[in-house]
């Protein structure tokens, strides 16, 4: 017997029950020097390390730096650092600190604190564990150098240490590094354009950062995440605005300045604003996905996760989260980033919309009756349509769903939790991959058996490891091919498009970048 579900009601969600939902706090119109922005979802935590979703990367962004920063090309330039040699045939790298870098408690940015940051990081991410996998020693010498011994020749260091999104390397001050990412909480302490200031932090409502006055940009010209990063505004808010339609209102009437996501059903409105601008955010371009958890029934059997896959129509998604623009969205996508160099079609006809041979399916992989619990993000209306439309899939595959309403930062959470599904785990949530989130295996956290809904699929495990150490770019993309078959194969997760988010914002702000949140380098005018 299939369970209850909620369907879309046009481009938009109706829902029950959401009465938890945080009620929207609108901030009046704040000063000149102060940005007033409202994020897709609250803040989920403020340690950079144990939190990899979006919401968290435009926190660190505000906050923290890396040692080498991605440009629009996606090339790794000196960030923190001055320059590196590499020596012994690229065994041995010499890094450099630049002069000149503080951390928000006014302590120079030493060596020692990068190689604590390193370490931690190292140990919880995935291109961070290769790392330290082919490092023999990581050791500060002085102030400003920092050296890295290195078993073999690694040419994808200074990628590593750039990571724009997932889990991103930053630099923090030695004590913080040595707590960051256990779990217990942190000092909020980076050397980026602004200070966290949680004395202000109103869960659900807002978050506060000010001006660091002590920031010593680079004078390269910005590109992405590289060059100067100047801070043109004293204060960034972020108002929590869980009703969109809230949200466009405040940006007509100038009590906030820019919305990150922007609904496409809700951009005409904005369109007719003269005050206001709408574009495209991700120049990479993102992916809706949906998470099995194969942990426990019903997901633990790859079979019954076939079965699900076999039935998603990828153009069906995509309409009912961002629209009939066929310009915001692709279907009939892979595992990669489309059109980036590991990008390819193999096997995606898998997804074929077929709800018969589903039921087929997932009958002949002895699905026993158990409760498929959803977790259905209420305050996001792109993953509330999503969420919406497999709910009703899976009903009609044979399912018995189990819908729970949450905000997306509770999701968030509640993902982590190992638990079974009935004992407040879960089995099916939603999220957005950023362009860079599924740019190649090293970034790729849905083909990772340690993000939330933990897949052991060894022979995943073993191809990114050889994807590490391909000789070039031919033999990576040939890696990249054969782990998107495994996806089809043992459903680790399942994409359920490429999308171009919008963002809005007032007109008066100029220098909103694309390609994510990033506050630096946005003025008024």
């Amino acid at each position: 017997m299939a369970g209850p579900v909620k369907r879309p009601v046009g481009r938009r969600v109706v829902l029950g029950g959401a009465a938890g939902l945080a009620m929207p706090w609108i901030a009046r119109a704040g000063a000149a020097d102060t940005l007033m922005f409202a994020p897709v979802s609250d803040l989920t935590g403020t340690d950079p390390f144990l939190n990899a979703n979006d919401i968290t990367t435009h926190h660190i962004g505000l906050v923290f730096e890396t040692l080498w920063a991605m440009d629009a090309t996606l090339a790794p330039q000196p960030h923190l650092l001055a320059g590196h040699v590499t020596e012994d045939d690229g065994r041995t790298w010499r890094l450099t600190l630049r002069e000149g870098p503080r951390f928000h408690d006014g302590a120079p940015v030493r060596a020692e604190d990068a190689v604590a940051s390193i370490q931690a990081w190292g140990a919880l991410d995935v291109f961070g564990r290769k790392v330290m996998a082919v490092t023999d020693e990581l050791l500060a010498r002085g102030d400003r150098e920092i050296v890295f011994r290195l078993k073999r020749p690694f040419p994808l260091l200074a990628h590593a240490l750039a990571k724009p999104a997932t889990v991103i390397p930053c630099i923090m001050p030695r004590r913080v590094a040595e707590v960051a990412g256990s779990g217990k909480p942190i000092e909020v302490i980076g050397s980026g354009p602004y200070r966290y200031l949680p004395g202000e932090r109103l869960a659900g409502a807002r978050v506060a950062y000010a001006r660091f006055d002590g920031y010593a940009t680079r004078q390269d010209v910005p590109s992405y995440m590289a060059g100067a990063r100047i801070a043109h505004f004293a204060r960034v808010e972020w108002n929590v605005i869980p009703d969109a339609s809230t949200a466009v209102a405040s940006l007509a009437k100038g009590e906030i300045d820019w919305i990150h996501d922007l609904p496409p059903d809700l951009a005409p409105a904005v369109r007719r604003d003269a005050g206001s601008v709408v574009q495209v955010q991700d120049f990479i371009g993102g992916e809706i996905f949906m998470r099995l958890n194969a942990l426990h029934p019903p997901f633990d059997n790859p079979a019954i996760r076939r079965a699900v896959l076999v039935a998603v129509d990828q153009a069906t998604f995509m309409q009912a989260a961002m629209g009939d623009d066929r310009a915001l969205w692709r279907d009939r996508v892979g595992v990669w980033s489309l059109g980036k160099p590991m990008s390819t079609d193999a096997g995606v006809e898998v997804m074929e919309g077929n709800v018969a041979k589903a039921r087929e399916m997932l009958a002949a992989a002895g699905y026993r009756g158990e409760s498929v619990v959803l977790l259905y993000p209420g305050d996001y209306p792109m993953l509330a349509a999503a969420a919406a439309v497999a709910a009703d899939l899976l009903g009609r595959i044979g399912f018995k769903v189990d819908i729970v309403t949450l905000d997306y930062a509770s999701i968030n959470q509640r993902r982590n939790n190992r638990s079974p599904p009935d004992k407040g785990g879960w089995s099916v949530f939603f999220g957005p991959f950023s362009g860079y989130n599924r740019y190649d295996p090293a970034a790729h956290l849905g083909i990772n058996g340690q993000y939330s809904g933990w897949p052991k699929i060894p022979e995943i495990e073993a191809l990114r490891e050889q994807w590490f150490d391909a000789p070039d770019l031919a033999s990576r993309k040939a890696i990249a091919r054969e782990i998107q078959l495994l996806v089809w194969r043992d459903v680790p997760y399942i994409p359920l498009g490429s999308y171009y988010p919008l963002t809005a914002f007032r007109r008066s702000l100029q220098g909103v970048m694309r390609g994510g949140a990033t506050f630096f380098n946005v003025r008024r005018v």
